[in-house]
This record gives structure tokens, C-alpha cells and sequence, in this order.
């Protein structure tokens, strides 16, 4: 059985319930077993152009136990949900706050001797910000690569080989996305140097990543549609990149 953790802080994004890409069931498990005095939800957590593309693959249940674990939290627990581009249906409601939960367009959050801007960071990616028909147009193919892959990844499964992500590869290898997500974090790290803080915290690219980029530490949570990934802080304000495959490990482990 998996051991319980709490951390001071858990960062996750991109989860995309109402996709049928999303690890929504994954997802829950990992709060089921990490709590913690702080959940920021870093965008794109519902996914609101998929669910108004009027497919049938819509909202399913496990979408639903992923809310229902939210709002079962202790009620100690604060909850930061800062609206993504997929989301982006909260805009009129911003900022709004009920019971334990915050929702709003961005914060900055404090770590031990450090300060973090922390947002979903699509308003710094000019196609999604400007240009909302080219992203929609590039999320059907978005969509397409996943089907792909899916495909793909049963054929390994069947083999008793691991999980291969083909978007990520593509990301790593094609020069214009290396470039884009260079200039997305550069982007990132001069405006958190720009409010005073030390370090930033985005998702939004659905690459995990946690280094520092001149002065600014740079943290990514990544996503829950391939990676399965999210942020975690410890009471020593020490940030680390948790992954769902590790905590499946582990358990196994143990058996």
C-alpha cells in the first residue's frame, strides 16, 4: 500500500477533465495519498474547449471524483485554482473566493525566504493569448497525436514495454518547439524578476521541469495528460518534481 505524505505545498496543472485524455482517475489517487496545507491549481484544470466541441466523450465520472476529491479536503487546506487558457470560462468571475478555495488569475507565494510568481503562463504564449483560433486549431492536433499515441502505447503494453510518450519526443527534437519553450521560459523568468520575486511557478507547456535560469528559479509542473507530474514542497522550503510513475513504483515495490 502506498504510504501517505503531507507536504507544505502540491503544485498541479493541466489535469483537462472533460478530455478524454485526462488522467483524472491518476490524478485523485495522488491527492489520495499526498495532502498538504496548500493546493495550487495551476490552470487548465477543466478543460472547457473540449467540453464545448459537443462530443460524446464529455464529462465522466472519474472527472467528477477528481471534484469531489477538492471538496472533501480538510477544510485547513487552502486551495489556489488560478485560471489557464482552457479555463478560461472563470475570466468573469475573477477573483471569487468561497469557503477554503481561491480562484484567480495569478498570486505570489511565499517559500521560505523565496517568492514565487505563480501563474498558468499562456498569456505569455502569443498564439494562445492573440491568436485563440490557431491554438484551438493546433489543440485538434494536439488531440490527433494523442489518439496516435494511445494506439501506440497499447501495442508496448501488450509488449510488457513502458509508457512512450510521442508529444514529448516530438517537443524534445523539433527545433521550433525547443525554441518556443526557451522563449516561454525566458518570458516567464524576466516578469517574476519584474515583480520582485525569486523564483516562478507555471504550467501550461506540460513539460515538467524545476532548474534555475540566471537568478530565477524556474518550476514547471508539468501535466496530467501524458507526464503524470506535479510539484511538491516540504516545510524546509524544498521544491521537488513528483511523478505518478514513482509513486506506482514504489508500491510495487513493497509487494
Amino acid at each position: 500500500m502506498v504510504q501517505p505524505k503531507h507536504f507544505r505545498t502540491i503544485v498541479m496543472s493541466d489535469i483537462h477533465l472533460g478530455s478524454k485524455w485526462s488522467k483524472a482517475k491518476e490524478a485523485n489517487r495522488f491527492l489520495k495519498y499526498n495532502t498538504c496545507d496548500t493546493l495550487i491549481l495551476c490552470g487548465d484544470i477543466i478543460d472547457g474547449w473540449e467540453l464545448l466541441r459537443g462530443r460524446r466523450e464529455k464529462w465522466k465520472r472519474r472527472h467528477t471524483n477528481f471534484i469531489r476529491r477538492l471538496l472533501d479536503l480538510p477544510h485547513d487546506t487552502h486551495i489556489i485554482y488560478l485560471r489557464g487558457n482552457h479555463d478560461d470560462f472563470l475570466d468573469r468571475l475573477l477573483p471569487i473566493r468561497f469557503a477554503n478555495i481561491s480562484i484567480q488569475k495569478d498570486c505570489i507565494y511565499p517559500s521560505g525566504d523565496q517568492r514565487f510568481y505563480v501563474l498558468h503562463g499562456d498569456i505569455f504564449d502569443h498564439v494562445t493569448s492573440s491568436m485563440k483560433w490557431m491554438a484551438k486549431v493546433g489543440d485538434v492536433g494536439y488531440s490527433l497525436l494523442m489518439w496516435i499515441n494511445r494506439i501506440y502505447n497499447r501495442y508496448r503494453l501488450r509488449r510488457g514495454l513502458p509508457y512512450y510518450s510521442i508529444s514529448q519526443k516530438i517537443k524534445q527534437k523539433v527545433k521550433a518547439s525547443v525554441s518556443y519553450i526557451g522563449n516561454y521560459e525566458r518570458q516567464l523568468v524576466e516578469i517574476a524578476r519584474q515583480k520582485g520575486c525569486t523564483g516562478v511557478i507555471c504550467g501550461h507547456i506540460h513539460q515538467a521541469d524545476m532548474r534555475r535560469i540566471d537568478d530565477i528559479l524556474y518550476l514547471n509542473s508539468g501535466d496530467w495528460v501524458e507526464s503524470m507530474t506535479a510539484l511538491t514542497e516540504n516545510y524546509e522550503g524544498q521544491w521537488e518534481i513528483a511523478r505518478y510513475i514513482d509513486m506506482d513504483r514504489d508500491e510495487a515495490e513493497r509487494r
